[in-house]
């Protein structure tokens, strides 16, 4: 089933993602999801009237590039390049506090409102479904996790075992690029 969008009542139909499906760290307490491939179909048929946020770090995204259809990036963590995360493995990441201000301002600035939809684009589907529960419950009513991501799920058997070549946006042949518009950078 293909998307409908529905300009004048902000309504969204989509239909490739069965929220029964949805692994646990991905799922939000809205039960709102889209694939790339329909987040793509929704932004050429609602154009402005829908957002798109890429809310990984900017080095994920200086690194690993941009969905030309992204209308701003406003990370969700926030990478401390001096701290290091045991646990994890991994440079030091934070919740953004300024995030849900930072998306509200967004939505003001393109004459949208909170019932508009919002779609939330993180590497895999895990961060944007987080997002989407903050946004949600800040009473935005149409605030959508893309499950795929950026760059998909890890393959988990065959040649490709261990890399993020299932789904996503880039798996999906969708544009992007790594040539970064500065105006949609996350700039503090």
């Amino acid at each position: 089933m293909l998307l409908a969008g529905l300009l004048n009542t902000n309504v969204v139909v989509a239909g490739e993602v069965d929220p029964a499906s949805v692994p646990a760290p991905k799922q939000t307490i809205a039960e709102k999801y889209m694939s790339a491939k329909e987040a793509a179909a929704l932004k050429q048929s609602m154009g402005k009237a829908a957002l798109l946020v890429d809310i990984r770090t900017q080095a994920e995204i200086a690194f690993v590039g941009e969905a030309d259809a992204v209308d701003a990036n406003i990370p969700y963590l926030l990478a401390d390049f001096s701290a290091w995360d045991d646990k994890k493995a991994r440079f030091q990441l934070s919740p953004n506090p300024n995030f849900v201000n930072k998306v509200g301002e967004l939505v003001s600035k393109a004459g949208l409102q909170k019932d508009s939809t919002i779609i939330l684009m993180c590497r895999s589907g895990d961060r944007s479904a987080k997002a989407a529960n903050d946004l949600t419950k800040a009473g935005y009513t149409n605030a959508y996790s893309l499950v795929e991501g950026f760059e998909g799920d890890v393959a988990k058997d065959g040649p490709n075992a261990g890399k993020r070549t299932v789904n996503g946006w880039k798996n999906a042949g969708l544009p992007w690029s790594y040539n970064l518009d500065k105006n949609k950078m996350y700039l503090n």
